[in-house]
């Protein structure tokens, strides 16, 4: 196991953030792992990083701030935490997150002391936030397992085994044996990536239609020079890197005001700590205009309303419903991994790099294109085992992209 976890950590450092020799590395992680952190760091000055910086944080500490903490706590940003993320950002430092939390961990939170604290900071961190989602700077989030995560995963174990069951399923996700082969077998794995990026991109798709038995019925124009994309992404210094650790999915922008429809949830989405479930969209011209859920629909309508751009959509993104992950039949409740084993839409700002020269645009240019801004991006997942995806060409022909869940092409 301890060389599992090494091997890990080093392909999170040397493949996820690709640290350069003399680079400034930002680790975000809980203090529960704060033992994994460690080894991410000794990886990173073993690949010549110049230092590593901690950025911690806990979920009971958050819980209490949203209960208890004065109400301007959620309007405001302290001047450190905005210099500190704009800062690095700025200079090109790479940033690891570990993304572990208790899914419900603001779970009668009032929602507006959240949704205050999500226009605070992406107002203070807009430079950080802007130079994410055009690759200014390598990023990669992945995760490993706390024990308040581990037994929503695992119910009917105690926390040592719910914790190993989690090991065990995140790490064959990850591709990690321990035996050295996981920086091999990404490569691979990166190469089929981009062979279906690259079919997806020689269609040159005017729609898709998405239709399943939940009751699914959406069509999704896509802005005349989008690009799909998957796999490994570049930084503005040429470096390649991998934002997400797993990743399955290919992906690209809808056009803003040319989605519409009906669109079913397959999984619970975490969000904000909070669990939404069983949920739909009706979609109008691109806008969410009606949401329904049986498990937080209140949550899901704060989420929408965070700004004018949430309540349309960013990402169209597909996973074969045969992938690795998928095929473990676990439902993380973590959207990290749960995005990968189900296509998924997102609702939100839409990455810059799903045009043809987008990192290179204002957001007016981005906005004549057809891309979505806004200052939140939510993925939920709605791929199911009969998912049915025909997309259309601007010559008018109809090509299946998905039958059964699967990719067709």
């Amino acid at each position: 196991m301890q060389e599992q976890l090494k091997e890990y950590a080093k392909l999170l450092v040397e493949v996820g953030v690709n640290v350069q020799k003399g680079q400034n590395l930002v680790i975000n992680s809980p203090v529960e792992c704060a033992w994994f952190a460690r080894l991410c760091a000794q990886a990173a000055y073993d690949a010549g990083c110049r230092e590593v910086v901690m950025s911690w944080r806990d979920d009971a500490l958050d819980r209490m701030k949203y209960l208890q903490a004065a109400e301007d706590v959620f309007d405001t940003v302290p001047d450190w935490q905005s210099s500190f993320y704009n800062g690095y950002a700025k200079e090109g430092a790479a940033y690891l997150v570990i993304a572990a939390k208790d899914p419900e961990n603001l779970k009668g939170v009032a929602q507006d002391r959240i949704t205050r604290a999500q226009r605070s900071s992406s107002a203070a961190l807009k430079d950080f936030r802007r130079l994410q989602m055009r690759n200014g700077f390598p990023w990669c989030i992945a995760s490993v397992p706390i024990p308040s995560w581990a037994r929503k995963a695992f119910p009917d174990l105690n926390d040592e085994q719910s914790v190993s069951r989690l090991w065990s399923a995140i790490l064959s996700a990850v591709r990690v044996d321990g035996q050295g082969h996981a920086v091999e077998r990404w490569r691979k794995h990166l190469e089929t990536l981009k062979a279906r990026v690259d079919k997806l991109n020689a269609l040159d798709l005017e729609s898709l239609h998405y239709t399943n038995s939940l009751g699914t019925d959406l069509v999704i124009r896509l802005p005349e020079d989008h690009v799909w994309a998957g796999g490994n992404g570049v930084a503005s210094s040429g470096v390649p890197f991998i934002a997400n650790i797993p990743t399955e999915e290919i992906f690209t922008a809808p056009l803003k005001e040319g989605v519409d429809g009906v669109v079913y949830a397959s999984m619970p989405l975490s969000h904000d700590g909070n669990l939404i479930d069983k949920f739909s969209m009706t979609v109008k011209q691109g806008k969410i205009v009606e949401v329904h859920a049986e498990v937080g629909e209140e949550n899901l309508k704060a989420a929408i309303s965070v700004d004018e751009g949430a309540s349309f959509f960013g990402e169209v993104a597909l996973v074969p419903y045969d992938s690795p992950i998928s095929r473990q039949k676990l439902l993380y409740y973590n959207t990290l991994f749960d995005e990968n084993a189900s296509c998924h839409l997102a609702f939100g700002e839409a990455y810059p790099e799903c045009v043809k020269g987008g990192e290179a645009m204002s957001k007016e240019e981005l906005k004549e294109c057809g891309l979505n801004d806004s200052i939140t991006h939510v993925d939920f997942m709605v791929g199911t085992a009969d998912l049915k995806i025909m997309g259309r060409t601007w010559d008018g022909e109809e090509v299946p992209v998905f039958l059964d869940g699967n990719f067709a092409l």
